[in-house]
């Protein structure tokens, strides 16, 4: 019996392999290696209109970090109504239309993992103000709704939904280590360098 060369081996690997993870899902693009790592976001969010009157209202935000720890954040949201933002405090607000994004200020950019802040404004409106749909901490949603929180009026909360996993396929089998070749004869070993 003829030796297989080692380069001719390492192919068959890479081969079988190719093969494993195709029939398995997984694609060379799952496989990369990312770039710098960045923390996990993932957020809570109670907004409560403390004080409303005709033309106006003042509203605080509770944010609650329920991903990796940060040291700084960015929270934003839509309005949906023409609200526009005239005093804030505990966060640097800028607005372009209906798009409000917050920032932290030098005291409380650190959120460690569990870690909540307050932050709050006074806010122009005519009329109508419902409660933004959606928050993003750091680029990343929110899991789930804006969570309202009773207002003095004593407005009902809600419950709060209870994400859930649930498999979205099988499992990926184990790569086999391969012991034969192709045609089934063993592997021979590799001869050491002399």
């Amino acid at each position: 019996m003829q030796a297989v060369p080692l380069k001719t081996r390492r192919r068959w690997r890479e081969a079988l392999l190719a093969l494993t993870l195709v029939a398995s899902g997984v694609t060379a693009a799952t496989l990369t290696v990312a770039g710098p790592a960045s923390a996990a976001a993932g957020c809570r969010v109670s907004y409560v209109v403390a004080n409303r009157w005709p033309g106006g209202f003042t509203a605080n935000v509770t944010i609650t970090n329920l991903g990796d720890a940060v040291t700084n954040w960015r929270l934003t949201w839509s309005f949906t109504a023409g609200e526009t933002i005239a005093y804030q405090w505990n966060a640097v607000y800028t607005q372009s239309g209906a798009d409000v994004n917050a920032v932290n200020v030098s005291y409380n950019g650190s959120l460690a993992t569990g870690a909540s802040t307050l932050i709050g404004f006074i806010a122009n409106s005519s009329g109508a103000n419902p409660m933004p749909s959606s928050f993003a901490l750091n680029g990343v949603r929110c899991g789930g709704p804006a969570v309202p929180t009773p207002s003095p009026s004593g407005d009902p909360v809600p419950p709060l939904p209870t994400p859930s996993r649930t498999p979205t396929g099988d499992p990926a089998p184990p790569i086999p280590t391969p012991s034969r070749t192709p045609t089934g004869d063993p592997v021979p070993p590799t001869p050491s360098p002399r």
